[in-house]
């Protein structure tokens, strides 16, 4: 925990209010933080800085506000779509792509993603939640990333990739394409990117069709959260 993160709701004036176990077993077990030291706080959906540990027990941490002035790390020019991964995955991405910088999130059913990845515990807004919240953490951010859940590939092509695509140069990451990933790219990027397996072929087809380009990473077959964050770590 790089960051203590503060919810709006924990805040009162000049002072912040921490009761969660989480965050007060991390402050004595890994910080040993002890009253009078000196911690990187910052607001959520706000500025960073230091704040001084006014009091730490076994259920609450006060902090005093001291200087919030700090702007948080630029956010990646992309919007990343991504096959629903399966569970365990799905939450170390999340972490690993808010850590990047990424703010706008699409879950998305493929042929090739199994219908009971939906019905996963780690889809509830809670677990989305403390995913992100712990990869903002890890970065030093405060932004939280907007995740929107699309279940099925045809409604997704046919009524929202339109409109993501206005502005937005499309990329799809799919092994055997012809064009290998770009680098170091400043415009503004819809990244699809699909399951363990790939995407099937009539839905890479479609995809191009809609005005996408094709791309890979080599010859190599990666892992979805290992493809997701080369691929991030390269356009960008």
């Amino acid at each position: 925990m790089n960051l203590i993160l503060l919810d709006p709701s924990e805040v009162e004036g000049a002072y912040a209010y921490l009761t969660d176990a989480r965050r007060i077993t991390h402050l004595r077990e890994v910080h040993r933080a002890t009253a009078g030291n000196q911690l990187t706080v910052g607001l959520q959906g706000g500025a960073m800085g230091k704040a001084q540990l006014v009091e730490l027990s076994d259920t609450q941490a006060i902090f005093s506000l001291e200087s919030l002035n700090e702007a948080p790390p630029p956010p990646l020019p992309v919007h990343l779509v991504l096959a629903l991964p399966r569970p365990r995955m799905l939450a170390r991405t999340l972490e690993h792509v808010t850590a990047l910088g990424v703010k706008s999130i699409t879950l998305l059913h493929t042929k090739r993603v199994e219908k009971s990845y939906w019905q996963s515990p780690e889809l509830r807004p809670e677990k989305i939640h403390q995913h992100l919240v712990l990869g903002l953490e890890q970065a030093r951010d405060t932004h939280l990333p907007t995740v929107t859940l699309s279940k099925g590939f045809r409604p997704f092509l046919e009524e929202q990739l339109p409109t993501l695509l206005n502005g937005h140069r499309g990329l799809v990451a799919h092994p055997g394409m012809t064009q290998a990933c770009p680098r170091d790219i400043q415009e503004r990027t819809l990244l699809l990117v699909g399951p363990e397996g790939g995407f099937i072929p009539w839905e890479v087809e479609k995809l191009l069709e809609a005005g996408c380009e094709g791309m890979h990473l080599g010859p190599r077959i990666l892992r979805v959260e290992t493809a997701v964050t080369a691929l991030l770590s390269r356009l960008f």
